[in-house]
């Protein structure tokens, strides 16, 4: 009886503590459970989701990128200068900021799968060296439509009307963002559970060693998470651009520990017990609640990271110390 109970807290206890935090806001606020409300919620986690999920690749092949929020402010000011200093068509504006985060993620992979340098400290580097680069390219500016610059002129041109739908633009009442980040998340999981090559992931991440005597190439294994998680983060500044309609310095600063959070909440959903994509975006859904009911509550903002930090803090020790416990 006592080992049931401890697995059913183990697969659930994640779940059981997010339902009790929707249910919470649901009692406390008539119109939390709207429709136009709970679009909202999802709206609001489609960036922070988008660079989660190339977290939770980085952490499958046993790494870690500390630099996908740094990757969302360059992808940001990169995008709305395409526009707004260059002119430049759709297509180059989309293309130009995932090659950019293709780069930062084989950067990322030389240093740490040819150089061997630890993860942490390459991706580390690369978050300063990207963070650099990116205010220097903005010269410390926010690039808004017609800026103007130091010289006194003004920038020719604004946001295409066709790239703001992506972050602004909705469909029967879904944000376009939100579909985008829905078909995401079910093709990268039917990806990481169906396909030899998801499955390569998972091996490699799980024993290196055996990976390699098993004939997966390891080394292409891992560079292509890494790239992957850039491309990710990328699609997060693309979509960040498009939603505020101006490439704002440090935009990514503050998604790199939401996207984290809810990677490692992802682990306990359903007693998965490692990255999965599922679990991830299930932990973004319960830091987008939390920041929406107390939006609602008019609790003050600067107080929403105790609370998140605290659930969070529940949330996964209830999941995790049980699995301690079951181990023992």
């Amino acid at each position: 009886m006592k080992d049931k109970s401890m697995d059913f807290a183990f697969r659930y206890g994640a779940i059981i503590v997010i339902i009790g935090v929707i249910a919470f806001f649901g009692i406390k606020l008539p119109y939390f459970f709207t429709y136009s409300n709970l679009t909202d919620i999802l709206g609001s986690i489609s960036i922070v989701t988008f660079v989660a999920i190339g977290v939770t690749l980085s952490l499958i092949v046993d790494g870690f990128d500390l630099s996908v929020g740094a990757t969302v402010s360059l992808t940001t000011v990169v995008t709305a200068s395409l526009m707004i200093w260059y002119q430049q068509p759709l297509a180059i504006v989309i293309i130009v900021p995932l090659v950019i985060g293709a780069v930062i993620g084989l950067l990322n992979a030389l240093l740490i799968v040819k150089l061997r340098i630890p993860d942490l400290l390459a991706t580390l580097a690369t978050m300063y060296i990207i963070g650099g680069i990116h205010k220097t390219y903005a010269q410390g500016y926010t690039i808004y439509n017609h800026m103007q610059f130091p010289d006194g002129s003004k920038a020719a041109g604004e946001m295409d009307p066709t790239f703001l739908l992506i972050g602004q633009g909705k469909w029967l009442g879904m944000p376009i963002s939100v579909i985008l980040l829905l078909i995401t998340v079910a093709a990268v999981h039917i990806f990481l559970t169906y396909t030899k090559y998801g499955r390569q992931m998972y091996i490699t991440g799980g024993n290196e060693e055996a990976a390699r005597l098993s004939g997966i190439k390891v080394k292409k294994v891992r560079t292509l998470a890494y790239v992957a998680a850039g491309i990710f983060a990328a699609i997060g500044g693309i979509i960040y651009a498009s939603k505020v309609g101006s490439g704002q310095i440090d935009a990514g600063s503050p998604l790199l520990m939401e996207s984290v959070a809810a990677v490692f909440v992802g682990f306990s959903v359903f007693g998965a017990g490692k990255p999965n994509v599922i679990g991830t975006f299930i932990g973004s859904v319960l830091i987008g609640v939390l920041v929406n009911g107390l939006t609602m509550m008019n609790v003050q903002y600067f107080t929403h990271d105790i609370v998140k930090g605290g659930v969070l803090v529940l949330a996964l020790a209830v999941t995790f110390y049980v699995l301690n416990r079951s181990r023992t």
